[in-house]
């Protein structure tokens, strides 16, 4: 008996599990990110409860304690309106960032984190004190916008050009501009994003 009509071809198929792993992703990058954008409000519900007190476990260059602020500092911020300025886009590219595997966002977050942070600590002038998660921002954008560059997937490749096109102005903020904004943040946690990429890119078989 022929029961080759009995279900979708393999291209069919192919599509069907393709579409059902982008639709999983999508969900589970929006968990993430909520989760993520949710806690950075409740700490600085407690710091503003503390009156700031959190924010001295951020990064204080040049010094050697100030170094565990590399990991604490994305998570703090000099209140509110420094928070709501970083939470949309961190939510947006982040979320873009997370759809192609919640394992290889952890480990480009990681990444941006601590190459952001350490340039933070190498450059800023000495006992400068950052905190904020726009290195994080940075960090994302160049992530997605590099990562069409190097996997070379289609839909990477439009994410991509999306990205550059609505937030290209943001590459201002990588430039020694306003006093109060940390550039250095912006810009290595730009150059982390883009090196996320690189070290995470798809292999081909060889």
């Amino acid at each position: 008996m022929n029961d080759s009509g009995t279900g979708l071809p393999p291209s069919g198929r192919s599509l069907r599990d393709r579409t059902a792993r982008l639709l999983s992703g999508a969900l589970g990058s929006a968990i993430v990110m909520i989760v993520l954008v949710s806690a950075m409000w409740a700490i600085e519900v407690v710091d503003y409860v503390e009156d700031g007190h959190l924010d001295r476990y951020g990064i204080v260059a040049h010094e050697p304690d100030g170094l565990a602020g590399i990991l604490f500092a994305p998570f703090l911020h000099a209140g509110f309106a420094h928070l709501m300025a970083n939470s949309v886009p961190l939510l947006i590219l982040g979320f873009l960032a997370a759809i192609r595997g919640i394992g290889r966002f952890l480990a480009a977050s990681l990444l941006i984190i601590v190459v952001s942070g350490l340039g933070v600590w190498f450059t800023s002038p000495p006992n400068t004190l950052t905190v904020g998660a726009s290195g994080l921002v940075f960090g994302y954008f160049g992530y997605v916008v590099a990562r069409g560059l190097f996997d070379r997937r289609a839909l990477d490749i439009l994410l991509g050009v999306v990205v550059a096109v609505l937030y290209y102005s943001i590459l201002w903020g990588a430039l020694p501009s306003q006093p109060g904004i940390s550039w250095q943040g912006h810009l290595f946690g730009l150059i982390g994003g883009v090196l996320a990429a690189w070290l995470l890119r798809r292999r081909k078989p060889s």
